[in-house]
């Protein structure tokens, strides 16, 4: 082999080292790189999911913690003259002056002028709102079958009051019963909704207020005015949500000499008669309603989940009235308008329904009705008239156009679902004894289960195969038979 052939040879051999040398100090540099990179990639993973524990950590502490009561203040003033202690309680009467009727009358013949200008489409129901032909009958009524002086006096049947509670003049009817020393009679706080008022409850009252056979108790009846509805008077500032209203009607009761009552609320009333029950548990034998739902964000997430994964076991047995969630949210989305408006405009719509008894007439008749059945709208007549008796419904829309408080009623839209209060009070649990009537057709109700997350002593509840969200408007025997069977399940509880 010749000298240049074997330097040749060493030359490539020393390359093969230099090559395999190299190699090797690369993969060391990738295994060195990767071992890094898989390291961070841990690290991440490890940073992912101690983040994602920590967020499941604060949704569960957000939707389990229980906050602290707002601070009580049992004597805020609201009037305009807040100097002024006036304790008595003075008698009050109905009034349908001969001058508003003229008026009513007067009013009532421009509409007539221009109804045919605003004809409802032919074969749409109440599905664009109310239907021109429908209110049409509703309106005749009104004029030629609506006897005002005969209907003034039925709502002057009970004895109406007149109280100051916290600067306002609070407006409620009061009930007693004729019993025998045999039977205990026992207060209850009956408190309504919008578009509602005390009219809800003349068909129930006499059915409340009257001895009955297996019962040793019967009841005495006090049914308020909230605040700024019908003749209670509005406040005159902001600020008077259903935590304040709960305060005054709280209050009202201890001006009539009550440290303990029983409470019935629907709508609205739920709220108030919960938030009294919440704050002054102390104070409140039992609370019955008609609107059996937890306001609470654990429950809204509930039924959410309920919906996308498995609604017969969410549902808890009354699952066909809280899915399918797809139409249910459809609904709501088509039906509460209203509330949206209420809630950010009230005084906008409320010019329009105080200048005209047909805009407020009309305006509360499509609540009716939808309220009692949401399928209605798709009956020409709109179904009212198979559940409410007319005249029913006008001494309602009479009420709030003699006292002209349908403005100030709109504001408890915006009042309560402006602030935190609501939501926050729906966190706290109350042990105050508690019964649910449930109604086919109410708009939002919730299982057993739920209701005990916020009213740890839910005592029962009853199904009702019928009815919507007015239950002592529409169905005052089942309603008062229902009251019964709670409050004596209230006091064998005590």
């Amino acid at each position: 082999m010749s000298k240049k052939t074997k330097n040749k040879s060493v030359n490539v051999n020393n390359l093969d080292k230099n090559e395999k040398s190299k190699t090797t100090k690369d993969s060391s540099k990738f295994k060195i790189v990767f071992g890094v990179f898989a390291k961070i990639i841990s690290y991440l993973f490890v940073i992912k999911a101690l983040f994602t524990i920590y967020c499941i950590y604060l949704v569960y502490v957000s939707l389990t913690n229980v906050p602290d009561l707002p601070k009580v203040d049992v004597n805020v003033r609201w009037g305009v003259d807040n100097n002024t202690h006036d304790t008595r309680i003075r008698p009050y009467r109905v009034i349908f002056s001969d001058a508003m009727e003229s008026e009513i009358r007067a009013l009532f013949e421009d509409y007539r002028l221009m109804e045919r200008k605003i004809k409802s489409f032919k074969n749409t129901a109440w599905t664009y709102g109310v239907h021109s032909d429908a209110f049409a009958q509703f309106f005749s009524h009104w004029i030629f079958k609506y006897k005002f002086r005969e209907r003034v006096k039925f709502l002057n049947k009970y004895d109406h009051f007149l109280t100051n509670i916290q600067g306002l003049d609070i407006h409620f009817v009061r009930v007693k019963p004729k019993a025998d020393k045999n039977v205990k009679v026992v207060p209850l706080l009956l408190l309504h909704g919008w578009p509602g008022s005390v009219r809800e409850f003349y068909e129930a009252i006499p059915l409340l207020t009257t001895p009955r056979p297996d019962y040793d108790f019967v009841f005495e009846v006090i049914a308020p005015s909230l605040p700024g509805f019908v003749f209670s008077e509005a406040p005159t500032r902001p600020g008077l949500d259903t935590y304040e209203m709960a305060i005054i009607m709280r209050n009202l009761m201890r001006r009539l000499g009550y440290t303990q009552y029983y409470i019935q609320g629907g709508d609205f009333g739920h709220m108030i008669g919960s938030h009294i029950a919440t704050i002054f548990p102390s104070e409140v034998l039992g609370f019955h309603t008609n609107f059996p739902v937890n306001t609470s964000k654990l429950s809204l997430l509930t039924w959410l989940l309920g919906g996308l994964l498995w609604p017969s076991y969410f549902g808890n047995g009354i699952e066909d009235r809280m899915y399918p969630l797809k139409d249910k949210m459809e609904f709501y989305l088509e039906e509460t308008g209203y509330s949206h408006l209420q809630s950010t405009k009230p005084d906008t719509i409320g010019i329009v329904l105080t200048d005209s008894p047909v805009a407020l007439g009309s305006y509360i008749l499509d609540r009716f009705m939808i309220f009692t059945n949401h399928t209605n709208k798709f009956e020409d007549e709109g179904g009212i008239d198979k559940y409410y008796d007319f005249d029913k419904l006008l001494d309602n829309i009479m009420l709030y156009w003699v006292s002209g408080s349908i403005t100030t009623s709109l504001r408890i839209y915006k009042e309560t679902f402006a602030g935190s209060r609501l939501n926050n009070l729906a966190q706290v649990p109350t042990s105050v004894p508690t019964w649910a009537l449930r109604l086919k057709y109410e708009l939002f109700q919730h299982p057993d289960y739920m209701l005990r997350w916020k009213y740890t002593n839910l005592l029962g509840s009853t199904n009702l195969d019928y009815g919507g969200h007015f239950a002592a408007f529409e169905r005052p025997k089942d309603f008062s038979d229902d009251v019964f069977k709670a409050v004596k399940a209230f006091r064998n509880f005590k």
